[in-house]
């Protein structure tokens, strides 16, 4: 089988007995990668992080559950962990929120591109910074990682269906200071919709201990 063909879990797993072999999930994963960290921390910064994720990957590769054929959950779960170490030392958790994207695609799962950026930023960011930290780590793997729920839940070992409630709790607390500042566009809870991870069957709310 060749390496383009081979999954990820293949790939880690023949890399024990030929370290090569990681050079193709490096080259597959890399780019996407290096653009989330570098929302995080900014270029400079997110491309080192981006380049010591895979440094981390490559040392914990015998570790990697070979039942997950892609490692890209994995990987961003490493990557978001360091640059979350280099937020902590070196800028304060409100650098992270100020590097929301300003303009967002079609398909965001959280629906960011309806909501006049430029004008509600501030906003924002007051809103996620209110946010508990178990809260606020799916938010920003979905919003800035463009993870699916799976893929997030499957970064901060929860279930799905925490992912999906710790961020409906998001966008209430969004939704919550626009209504307030007057600022819920015509279309009401349309500005931060369901996204396409969510179905529409009513979970039970999950209780924080």
């Amino acid at each position: 089988m060749s390496g383009a063909e081979a999954t990820d879990a293949e790939l880690i797993h023949r890399s024990l007995e030929d370290a090569e072999e990681f050079r193709e999930v490096f080259e597959r994963h890399y780019d996407a990668v290096r653009r989330f960290t570098q929302r995080i921390v900014g270029r400079e910064a997110g491309e080192e992080i981006a380049a010591q994720t895979f440094l981390i990957a490559f040392e914990r590769r015998a570790a990697y559950d070979l039942g997950y054929p892609s490692a890209r959950s994995w990987l961003f779960g490493i990557g978001y962990n360091v640059a979350r170490h280099h937020l902590r030392s070196e800028r304060s958790q409100q650098d992270l929120l100020a590097r929301l994207p300003r303009v967002r695609e079609a398909t965001d799962p959280i629906e960011m591109e309806t909501l006049d950026a430029a004008r509600l930023a501030p906003i924002l960011r007051t809103a996620l910074s209110g946010l508990r930290p178990e809260q606020r780590s799916p938010f920003v793997l979905v919003v800035l990682g463009e993870l699916t729920y799976q893929e997030t839940a499957d970064v901060l070992a929860i279930p799905i269906g925490s992912v999906r409630s710790r961020i409906h709790r998001a966008r209430e607390k969004l939704r919550e200071l626009l209504m307030d500042l007057g600022e819920t566009p015509d279309g009401g809870d349309e500005e931060i919709a369901p996204g396409p991870d969510d179905d529409t069957t009513t979970e039970a709310p999950e209780t924080d201990g």
